[in-house]
């Protein structure tokens, strides 16, 4: 695929992006759809979301070029918007997070909104402006709103101040032990985060939800982490970035516990597998080999409780690991 950064004025979208869409040819579509619904400002309806949140997803990129995905909880209020061009985020400096790394003033950062009550979710990007520990602004580059697929409901509460980080300390680890093979295989939502340099000269950061039945993701005995990629918005944020940088970041939360998964490697995108028609709801593949992984006990302030009925009615048109596994049984025993 061509992923060079087109040499005019910088576009809605870039090369990866374009590339992407151009794989199931809707480039032309979403040209036009881009100019519509990407915005360089929060519109007064995301204004009135953000205050409301009592968590934010965040996209980093600490000094040595990882990407890390992070959550952080605070009191509703803790996000505003004073202004259509920037969104106030008070949260204190957490050195137990990688993310936190990548946070510094004029660094990029990727923000998601996400209420997993209602499901509705909202993104932006842009360099962050800070004056001190407590917090900072994110001057907005990008904003635009996400369907609510595959996001499952949940109802929260806080068992902390969110100011407070954790007491426990990170635990390191070199290869995915059972504890965080178990998180990972169980996962019903993952976070991630990527970037590209754009023509510019900035960089540009992205973090976004991934959503499907607990088992949609993989890991195998090499470590290597496996997630399929359901129909969505055709933007190809994250997919588009890992074509141009091949560098991604990984949050698993444990809703029940509050411990964060946070993994950091890099991605290879996968347009054509054998496994894929066998994975129900599966466009396409991507595969995250991890270099560093962070195992954070009780790194959030809150809990989440599964809303009754509140799996996602897209989730449950997908399928799982497990399935594929019985598909390709059943198959090969038909041959024999």
């Amino acid at each position: 695929m061509n992923t060079k950064e087109p040499e005019h004025t910088l576009m809605t979208w870039h090369a990866g992006e374009i590339a992407m869409q151009n794989s199931i040819g809707v480039a032309e579509r979403m040209a036009e759809v881009g100019k519509r619904v990407i915005r360089d400002h929060l519109i007064d309806q995301h204004r009135q979301f953000f205050p409301l949140l009592p968590f934010v997803v965040l996209g980093a990129v600490d000094p040595a070029g990882n990407a890390w995905a992070t959550l952080r909880g605070g009191r509703p209020g803790f996000m505003w918007a004073a202004s259509a061009h920037r969104l106030s985020i008070r949260i204190p400096r957490d050195p137990g997070d990688p993310a936190d790394a990548g946070m510094e003033d004029g660094d990029g950062l990727g923000l998601l909104g996400i209420d997993l009550f209602t499901r509705r979710r909202n993104r932006l990007n842009g360099p962050v402006s800070r004056n001190d520990d407590e917090g900072f602004d994110l001057v907005v580059e990008q904003s635009y709103g996400n369907c609510p697929k595959y996001i499952q409901m949940r109802e929260f509460s806080f068992t902390r101040d969110p100011a407070k980080p954790s007491a426990e300390p990170s635990i390191p680890q070199e290869a995915a032990d059972d504890r965080v093979r178990a998180l990972i295989q169980s996962a019903d939502t993952l976070f991630v985060a990527s970037y590209v340099a754009r023509q510019s000269g900035h960089r540009q950061v992205d973090v976004s939800h991934r959503g499907g039945k607990p088992g949609f993701v993989r890991i195998g005995p090499d470590g290597v982490i496996t997630i399929p990629d359901f129909a969505g918005n055709l933007f190809f944020n994250t997919l588009g970035n890992f074509l141009v940088n091949p560098k991604g970041g990984l949050a698993f939360p444990d809703w029940e516990t509050g411990d964060l998964l946070q993994l950091t490697g890099d991605v290879e995108v996968i347009l054509d597998s054998p496994e894929i028609k066998d994975f129900q709801g599966a466009e396409r593949f991507w595969r995250f080999k991890p270099h560093q992984i962070l195992y954070r006990p009780n790194a959030l302030p809150l809990r989440w409780a599964a809303s009754p009925e509140g799996r996602s009615p897209n989730s449950l048109l997908t399928g799982s690991w497990a399935e594929v596994e019985r598909r390709q049984k059943a198959a090969t025993l038909a041959t024999r």
